[in-house]
């Protein structure tokens, strides 16, 4: 029993050599750790900084020219500098009136017949400026006779929604199309008249206005 027993340890202590030895190859085979740190992510920002730098400088250098300075609606980019093209006060007021008057005047300025009078060839389109600067400001009610005929339906007051040089940028437009060719209007004297009749509410009539300006 006793010999049964020892060859059985002997087995086991051989069993632990072998298990021991297998180990140290292990061991022995596994790569060593490495000591410190990797550069490659210190390598990979620094690459990716000089990318936003020089893509900054490359966007700045070749970005149409753009100024924000100097900028407007009518500019366009090209090279050697910004060209600006030049827009007349009349063309400034032909876009306010598509906007706001061609409703009730047309786009050819003849107007409705019976309804809104006409505005080419009209004594009060190319007569006193302070006539035509008031009936844009404060409205019109009442009779008025344009070209011969009579018309009674009232126009709406614009000083509200309109600022003065829209205001006078579209009776230039008027004063200057479908064959009118009356001076322009300047947005001072638009100005002027506004402050001069800051406190009144009701639109005009027409023997109020006959009595300002030749």
């Amino acid at each position: 029993m006793s010999s049964e027993n020892n060859h059985s340890v002997e087995q086991s202590g051989a069993s632990d050599d072998s298990i021991r030895q297998v180990h140290a190859q292990l061991e022995h085979t596994k790569p060593e750790k490495a000591v410190g740190y990797s550069a490659f992510p210190l390598v990979l920002l620094s690459v990716m900084c000089c990318v936003v730098f020089f893509g900054s400088i490359y966007l700045a250098h070749y970005s149409a020219h753009f100024d924000p300075t100097i900028y407007n609606e009518h500019q366009k980019p090209r090279k050697g500098g910004p060209e600006v093209v030049t827009v007349t006060p009349a063309q400034l007021g032909k876009k306010v009136f598509t906007q706001i008057c061609i409703a009730c005047h047309q786009a050819n300025g003849q107007g409705i017949p019976g309804v809104f009078p006409p505005l080419a060839g009209s004594e009060w389109a190319n007569g006193s400026e302070e006539r035509i600067i008031r009936i844009v400001l404060h409205g019109l009610n009442g009779k008025i006779n344009v070209a011969g005929k009579d018309f009674e339906n009232a126009m709406a007051s614009l000083g509200g929604t309109l600022k003065d040089d829209q205001i006078a940028n579209v009776l230039t437009y008027v004063r200057s199309e479908w064959g009118n060719s009356s001076p322009a209007v300047s947005a001072e004297t638009v100005a002027k008249i506004r402050t001069e009749n800051a406190g009144r509410t009701s639109p005009w009539t027409a023997p109020e206005l006959l009595k300002i300006g030749n």
